[in-house]
């Protein structure tokens, strides 16, 4: 009984009727990718061709341009004669160049830092 049960089953109209609207839908998405890989191939034949090795940026001839270190010290605007600065006596930059470009050490026994947890100056 339990055998012609499932023959019924396995060929009744609603089963072929789920197995038909899985392979529809398993089409639809299969001609979505299709689709979208075409769309893709035509958009990369209209993007222009890659720089040649001769249009790539190179080095110039004098080398590498390397970092420059200085120090600077702030700009200060002073006001003479009590009258305002106009905008074309300010400098761009609030600093400048110091005149004295050796760099301040900490001094020997110095811990460095607040609470680095060195034993400090004594």
């Amino acid at each position: 009984m339990v055998t012609a049960s499932y023959v019924v089953l396995a060929a009744s109209p609603h089963s072929w009727a789920v197995v038909t609207a899985f392979v529809l839908g398993l089409l639809v998405v299969v001609g979505g990718l299709v689709w979208a890989v075409w769309l893709g191939i035509r958009v990369m034949l209209r993007e222009p061709d890659r720089p040649s090795e001769a249009q790539q940026p190179h080095l110039p001839v004098t080398g590498a341009v390397h970092e420059i270190r200085e120090l600077r010290e702030p700009d200060e605007v002073h006001c003479d004669d009590g009258e305002r600065l106009m905008p074309y006596e300010i400098h761009a930059a609030g600093t400048r160049r110091s005149h004295d470009q050796h760099r301040h050490r900490w001094s020997p026994g110095g811990s460095g830092s607040f609470g680095s947890g060195g034993p400090g100056a004594h």
